[in-house]
């Protein structure tokens, strides 16, 4: 639950803050005639990122048994890519994302054109949280628990991008995308130990094993959901899946605090065009 409340709110807020940013601009050029085409690119993103789930849900599910942990080990290992990538991404570039989308609007005055701006803008982070979401539930198990992260995650993030929009509060975006892009790297490092587990489930039957522990605590147990939902953690783990696990985690956080952001991601918390 609390995974996906964390990438909810992230990538729901980024979504948020990018229509908002949208949406700013075309009063300002259109006299808010160009919003329906606005809204249309927001929700085609909207239905092809779900449609992207889908997808990935019904190919896991037809796949024959022997093939299944394949596809859900590649697919963990490319999530893992896009989210590292993603955070890496924000941290250095929030503070430029609302002059970049007004130059590429700076053009894009057609229905067409204000069609497709919108749809780009929001279906990366739409297919971003598809395609993490899907993984995450595969390592963490799946229960009612993640769906309510999930939309607690997106509700918070609406209300927080409306009220950036209308300056009911000032938020500081660098601090809560850092923050939140540790979170989301902890979430990644056991997304790629459970995709290690599942390639290694395909090529090897008897892995080495790093731990043990399924006699103190139970994969079903509310310990052991907290875990594996916020750290990745499962009682049997393997030696390659501890070491990847350990690995990437030490080193992308190592990379990611590294040094601070190379200017303040404040700008985009003002969204109206004055």
């Amino acid at each position: 639950m609390l995974s996906n409340f964390l990438i909810a709110l992230r990538e729901g807020l980024e979504a948020a803050l990018i229509v908002g940013i949208l949406i700013a601009y075309v009063t300002k050029i259109t006299k808010s005639s160009g919003l329906r085409f606005i809204w249309a690119g927001v929700a085609i993103a909207i239905a092809f990122s779900l449609a992207i789930g889908g997808v990935l849900t019904l190919t896991s599910k037809s796949l024959p048994s022997r093939f299944e942990p394949i596809f859900a080990g590649v697919t963990s290992l490319s999530a893992v890519a896009l989210v590292t990538w993603m955070v890496f991404w924000m941290r250095t570039s929030a503070h430029r994302l609302k002059a970049d989308l007004h130059e590429r609007l700076a053009l894009a005055v057609g229905p067409v054109a204000l069609t497709a701006a919108a749809f780009f803008a929001v279906s990366r982070e739409g297919i971003e949280t598809s395609v993490f979401l899907y993984t995450n539930a595969k390592a963490a198990g799946t229960n009612s628990d993640p769906l309510i992260g999930l939309l607690i995650g997106f509700a918070l993030a609406v209300a927080l991008g409306w009220a950036v929009y209308n300056r009911a509060i000032r938020l500081d975006l660098g601090k809560f995308f850092t923050v939140t892009g540790i979170g989301l790297i902890v979430v990644a490092a056991g997304v790629l130990s459970h995709g290690v587990g599942d390639l290694e489930e395909s090529f090897n039957a008897n892995p080495p094993l790093a731990f043990d522990l399924h006699q103190l605590i139970g994969e079903n147990s509310i310990l052991g959901h907290l875990l594996a939902g916020t750290i990745g953690f499962t009682p049997i783990t393997t030696v390659l899946q501890a070491c990847s696990w350990t690995i990437y985690l030490f080193l992308i956080l190592g990379l990611y605090l590294r040094k601070p952001i190379s200017a303040p991601a404040s700008e985009t918390a003002t969204l109206k065009s004055k």
